[in-house]
Protein backbone atom coordinates (compact mmCIF):
# COMPACT_ATOMS: atom_id res chain seq x y z
CA UNK A 1 0.00 0.00 0.00
CA UNK A 2 1.52 3.56 -0.59
CA UNK A 3 0.88 6.41 1.12
CA UNK A 4 -0.18 9.43 -1.29
CA UNK A 5 0.18 12.41 1.17
CA UNK A 6 3.48 12.94 -0.71
CA UNK A 7 1.91 14.57 -3.91
CA UNK A 8 3.98 16.79 -5.46
CA UNK A 9 2.73 20.43 -7.16
CA UNK A 10 4.55 20.49 -10.58
CA UNK A 11 3.84 23.47 -12.48
CA UNK A 12 5.80 23.57 -15.72
CA UNK A 13 6.49 26.84 -16.35
CA UNK A 14 7.89 27.58 -12.76
CA UNK A 15 10.33 24.56 -13.11
CA UNK A 16 11.31 26.02 -16.54
CA UNK A 17 11.58 29.82 -14.89
CA UNK A 18 13.91 27.70 -12.06
CA UNK A 19 15.87 26.08 -14.67
CA UNK A 20 16.60 29.39 -16.82
CA UNK A 21 17.56 30.82 -13.53
CA UNK A 22 19.72 27.96 -12.35
CA UNK A 23 21.34 27.47 -15.76
CA UNK A 24 21.59 31.31 -16.06
CA UNK A 25 24.51 31.35 -13.42
CA UNK A 26 26.87 29.97 -16.57
CA UNK A 27 27.65 30.71 -19.73
CA UNK A 28 24.90 30.09 -21.96
CA UNK A 29 26.77 31.05 -24.65
CA UNK A 30 29.20 28.63 -24.35
CA UNK A 31 28.61 25.52 -26.85
CA UNK A 32 28.93 23.12 -24.05
CA UNK A 33 26.87 24.54 -22.06
CA UNK A 34 23.88 25.20 -24.32
CA UNK A 35 24.08 22.00 -25.68
CA UNK A 36 23.01 20.61 -22.29
CA UNK A 37 20.05 22.93 -22.27
CA UNK A 38 18.65 21.77 -25.22
CA UNK A 39 19.00 18.40 -24.42
CA UNK A 40 17.52 18.90 -20.76
CA UNK A 41 14.22 20.13 -22.64
CA UNK A 42 14.42 17.57 -25.21
CA UNK A 43 14.81 14.56 -22.91
CA UNK A 44 11.82 16.01 -21.25
CA UNK A 45 9.70 16.50 -23.69
CA UNK A 46 10.61 12.45 -24.59
CA UNK A 47 9.88 11.47 -21.18
CA UNK A 48 6.59 13.29 -21.26
CA UNK A 49 5.94 11.13 -25.10
CA UNK A 50 6.88 7.83 -23.21
CA UNK A 51 4.62 8.11 -20.01
CA UNK A 52 1.57 9.27 -22.66
CA UNK A 53 1.87 6.46 -24.50
CA UNK A 54 2.33 4.31 -21.41
CA UNK A 55 -1.20 5.49 -20.49
CA UNK A 56 0.14 6.90 -17.24
CA UNK A 57 -2.24 9.71 -15.16
CA UNK A 58 -1.43 13.15 -15.63
CA UNK A 59 0.26 13.61 -12.65
CA UNK A 60 2.87 10.46 -13.49
CA UNK A 61 3.07 12.73 -16.87
CA UNK A 62 4.27 15.67 -14.81
CA UNK A 63 6.31 14.04 -12.60
CA UNK A 64 8.29 11.98 -15.67
CA UNK A 65 8.88 15.56 -17.33
CA UNK A 66 10.34 16.70 -14.13
CA UNK A 67 12.73 14.28 -13.93
CA UNK A 68 13.65 15.21 -17.44
CA UNK A 69 14.22 18.80 -16.68
CA UNK A 70 16.37 17.62 -13.46
CA UNK A 71 18.48 14.84 -14.77
CA UNK A 72 21.38 16.74 -15.74
CA UNK A 73 21.78 19.57 -13.94
CA UNK A 74 25.08 18.15 -11.99
CA UNK A 75 26.54 18.64 -15.83
CA UNK A 76 26.77 22.42 -15.47
CA UNK A 77 29.26 22.44 -12.09
CA UNK A 78 30.81 19.55 -13.52
CA UNK A 79 31.64 21.60 -17.02
CA UNK A 80 32.81 24.66 -14.35
CA UNK A 81 34.70 22.96 -11.77
CA UNK A 82 36.69 20.06 -14.45
CA UNK A 83 35.73 21.51 -17.48
CA UNK A 84 34.56 17.96 -19.00
CA UNK A 85 31.38 16.11 -19.05
CA UNK A 86 33.44 12.95 -19.13
CA UNK A 87 32.49 11.33 -15.51
CA UNK A 88 35.44 9.01 -16.04
CA UNK A 89 37.83 11.89 -15.67
CA UNK A 90 35.91 14.13 -13.08
CA UNK A 91 33.00 13.04 -11.18
CA UNK A 92 29.48 11.20 -11.98
CA UNK A 93 26.91 13.31 -12.87
CA UNK A 94 24.28 12.16 -12.21
CA UNK A 95 24.83 11.50 -8.69
CA UNK A 96 26.43 15.31 -8.46
CA UNK A 97 23.15 16.40 -9.72
CA UNK A 98 21.19 14.24 -6.61
CA UNK A 99 23.71 15.67 -4.70
CA UNK A 100 23.13 19.50 -6.04
CA UNK A 101 19.15 19.15 -5.76
CA UNK A 102 18.36 16.76 -2.68
CA UNK A 103 21.83 17.58 -0.62
CA UNK A 104 21.99 21.29 -1.33
CA UNK A 105 18.55 22.17 -1.44
CA UNK A 106 17.61 23.22 -5.23
CA UNK A 107 14.90 21.30 -5.53
CA UNK A 108 12.82 23.09 -3.75
CA UNK A 109 12.82 26.06 -6.22
CA UNK A 110 11.30 23.62 -8.21
CA UNK A 111 8.34 21.44 -7.00
CA UNK A 112 5.23 24.26 -5.41
CA UNK A 113 4.33 22.83 -1.95
CA UNK A 114 6.40 22.28 1.36
CA UNK A 115 7.66 18.83 1.15
CA UNK A 116 10.36 17.17 3.19
CA UNK A 117 12.93 16.70 0.56
CA UNK A 118 15.05 14.50 2.73
CA UNK A 119 12.05 12.28 3.08
CA UNK A 120 12.42 8.85 0.65
CA UNK A 121 10.19 6.82 2.56
CA UNK A 122 6.43 7.19 3.53
CA UNK A 123 5.27 5.60 6.68
CA UNK A 124 5.06 2.33 4.57
CA UNK A 125 8.43 2.16 3.88
CA UNK A 126 8.05 3.10 0.19
CA UNK A 127 10.13 5.48 -1.47
CA UNK A 128 7.78 8.47 -1.72
CA UNK A 129 7.44 10.57 -5.03
CA UNK A 130 10.61 12.87 -3.91
CA UNK A 131 12.71 9.83 -3.34
CA UNK A 132 11.33 8.17 -6.35
CA UNK A 133 12.96 11.19 -8.32
CA UNK A 134 15.77 11.15 -6.62
CA UNK A 135 16.59 7.78 -7.13
CA UNK A 136 15.97 8.21 -11.27
CA UNK A 137 17.86 11.01 -11.35
CA UNK A 138 20.98 9.01 -9.57
CA UNK A 139 20.37 6.06 -11.64
CA UNK A 140 20.03 7.88 -15.11
CA UNK A 141 23.31 7.07 -16.56
CA UNK A 142 24.26 4.03 -14.15
CA UNK A 143 24.99 0.84 -16.31
CA UNK A 144 22.31 -0.88 -14.67
CA UNK A 145 20.23 0.56 -12.13
CA UNK A 146 20.63 -0.08 -8.25
CA UNK A 147 18.36 -3.14 -7.39
CA UNK A 148 15.97 -2.86 -4.77
CA UNK A 149 13.95 -0.30 -5.65
CA UNK A 150 9.87 -0.53 -6.00
CA UNK A 151 8.40 -1.12 -9.31
CA UNK A 152 7.10 2.47 -9.36
CA UNK A 153 10.66 3.66 -8.80
CA UNK A 154 11.83 1.46 -11.47
CA UNK A 155 9.50 2.45 -13.52
CA UNK A 156 10.80 6.34 -13.70
CA UNK A 157 14.22 5.03 -13.90
CA UNK A 158 13.51 3.46 -16.74
CA UNK A 159 11.88 6.62 -18.59
CA UNK A 160 14.71 8.42 -17.73
CA UNK A 161 17.17 6.32 -19.00
CA UNK A 162 15.30 5.61 -22.20
CA UNK A 163 14.46 9.45 -22.73
CA UNK A 164 17.95 10.11 -22.49
CA UNK A 165 19.31 7.57 -25.10
CA UNK A 166 17.29 8.80 -27.10
CA UNK A 167 18.42 12.01 -27.51
CA UNK A 168 21.85 10.98 -26.90
CA UNK A 169 21.71 9.41 -30.33
CA UNK A 170 20.79 13.27 -31.76
CA UNK A 171 23.67 14.82 -29.49
CA UNK A 172 26.12 12.45 -31.10
CA UNK A 173 25.31 13.14 -34.29
CA UNK A 174 24.67 16.99 -34.40
CA UNK A 175 27.87 17.56 -32.15
CA UNK A 176 31.45 17.61 -33.45
CA UNK A 177 32.76 14.96 -31.22
CA UNK A 178 35.37 17.00 -30.04
CA UNK A 179 33.21 19.35 -28.52
CA UNK A 180 32.48 16.47 -26.52
CA UNK A 181 35.34 14.62 -26.04
CA UNK A 182 38.85 15.62 -26.27
CA UNK A 183 40.03 14.30 -29.39
CA UNK A 184 41.19 15.59 -33.10
CA UNK A 185 38.87 15.22 -36.19
CA UNK A 186 42.00 13.21 -37.30
CA UNK A 187 42.09 10.31 -34.35
CA UNK A 188 38.41 9.99 -34.74
CA UNK A 189 38.06 8.86 -38.29
CA UNK A 190 41.57 6.75 -38.10
CA UNK A 191 40.33 5.36 -34.79
CA UNK A 192 39.45 1.26 -34.37
CA UNK A 193 36.96 -0.05 -32.47
CA UNK A 194 38.31 -2.05 -29.35
CA UNK A 195 38.09 -5.88 -29.20
CA UNK A 196 35.63 -5.54 -25.89
CA UNK A 197 33.84 -3.09 -27.44
CA UNK A 198 32.69 -5.04 -30.61
CA UNK A 199 32.37 -8.15 -28.18
CA UNK A 200 29.70 -6.29 -26.19
CA UNK A 201 27.89 -5.27 -29.03
CA UNK A 202 27.87 -8.60 -30.27
CA UNK A 203 26.68 -9.68 -26.80
CA UNK A 204 23.61 -6.86 -27.63
CA UNK A 205 24.38 -4.97 -24.49
CA UNK A 206 25.53 -1.70 -23.13
CA UNK A 207 29.65 -1.10 -23.59
CA UNK A 208 30.84 -0.51 -19.78
CA UNK A 209 32.23 3.19 -19.67
CA UNK A 210 36.30 1.60 -18.61
CA UNK A 211 36.00 -0.35 -21.95
CA UNK A 212 36.15 2.51 -24.18
CA UNK A 213 39.45 3.17 -25.07
CA UNK A 214 39.55 5.02 -28.45
CA UNK A 215 36.71 7.84 -30.19
CA UNK A 216 35.27 5.18 -32.90
CA UNK A 217 34.83 2.84 -29.08
CA UNK A 218 32.56 6.08 -27.70
CA UNK A 219 30.49 5.86 -31.21
CA UNK A 220 30.10 2.20 -30.95
CA UNK A 221 29.54 2.71 -27.15
CA UNK A 222 26.60 4.80 -27.88
CA UNK A 223 25.26 2.99 -30.61
CA UNK A 224 24.41 0.05 -27.93
CA UNK A 225 22.38 2.13 -25.78
CA UNK A 226 19.97 0.99 -28.45
CA UNK A 227 19.84 -2.63 -26.47
CA UNK A 228 18.68 -1.36 -23.29
CA UNK A 229 15.68 0.85 -24.77
CA UNK A 230 12.83 -0.99 -22.69
CA UNK A 231 9.81 0.54 -23.94
CA UNK A 232 8.23 -0.14 -27.46
CA UNK A 233 7.83 3.56 -27.79
CA UNK A 234 11.14 4.69 -27.04
CA UNK A 235 12.57 1.83 -30.12
CA UNK A 236 9.62 3.55 -32.41
CA UNK A 237 11.09 6.89 -31.81
CA UNK A 238 14.45 5.81 -32.01
CA UNK A 239 13.94 4.84 -35.13
CA UNK A 240 12.01 6.69 -36.84
CA UNK A 241 14.45 10.19 -35.71
CA UNK A 242 17.02 8.23 -37.88
CA UNK A 243 20.17 9.57 -36.09
CA UNK A 244 21.03 5.80 -34.66
CA UNK A 245 21.05 4.93 -38.13
CA UNK A 246 23.19 7.93 -38.83
CA UNK A 247 25.37 6.81 -35.96
CA UNK A 248 26.36 3.24 -37.78
CA UNK A 249 27.23 5.22 -40.71
CA UNK A 250 29.85 6.69 -39.20
CA UNK A 251 32.53 8.13 -41.27
CA UNK A 252 36.11 6.53 -40.75
CA UNK A 253 39.26 6.94 -43.14
CA UNK A 254 40.39 3.30 -41.16
CA UNK A 255 39.49 -0.31 -43.65
CA UNK A 256 39.54 -2.38 -40.34
CA UNK A 257 36.62 0.51 -38.74
CA UNK A 258 34.82 -0.01 -41.73
CA UNK A 259 34.16 -3.59 -41.69
CA UNK A 260 33.51 -3.00 -38.13
CA UNK A 261 30.52 -0.89 -38.21
CA UNK A 262 29.30 -3.16 -40.97
CA UNK A 263 29.43 -5.26 -38.99
CA UNK A 264 27.45 -3.63 -35.76
CA UNK A 265 25.13 -2.28 -38.39
CA UNK A 266 24.26 -5.90 -38.91
CA UNK A 267 23.81 -7.07 -35.49
CA UNK A 268 22.08 -3.95 -34.63
CA UNK A 269 19.68 -4.76 -37.76
CA UNK A 270 19.28 -8.32 -36.21
CA UNK A 271 18.50 -7.02 -32.82
CA UNK A 272 15.53 -4.52 -34.07
CA UNK A 273 14.28 -6.92 -36.46
CA UNK A 274 13.80 -9.52 -33.81
CA UNK A 275 12.72 -6.74 -31.06
CA UNK A 276 10.00 -4.54 -33.41
CA UNK A 277 8.46 -8.16 -34.08
CA UNK A 278 7.73 -8.78 -30.94
CA UNK A 279 5.82 -5.50 -30.27
CA UNK A 280 4.46 -5.02 -33.41
CA UNK A 281 6.48 -2.28 -34.09
CA UNK A 282 7.64 -1.83 -38.55
CA UNK A 283 11.36 -2.14 -38.62
CA UNK A 284 12.89 1.50 -39.91
CA UNK A 285 16.43 0.30 -39.25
Amino acid sequence: MRDFVDKLVIDRQKVKDEFARYTGNYDVDNDKIRLKIEHTYRVADLCDKIVKDLGLSSYDIDMAWLIGMLHDVGRFEQLRKYGTFSDADSIDHAHYAAEILFDDGEISGYIGNNVDICNDTDKYGNLTDIGIIRKAIWNHSAYRIEEGLDERAVLFCNIIRDADKIDIFKVINDTPIGTIYKVSSEDAVNAKISDDVLQAIKEQHAVLRSLKKTPADHIAGHIALAFELVFPVSLRIAQEQGYLDKLMNFRTCNDKTKEQFKEIREIMAGYMEKRCKEQGIRVLI
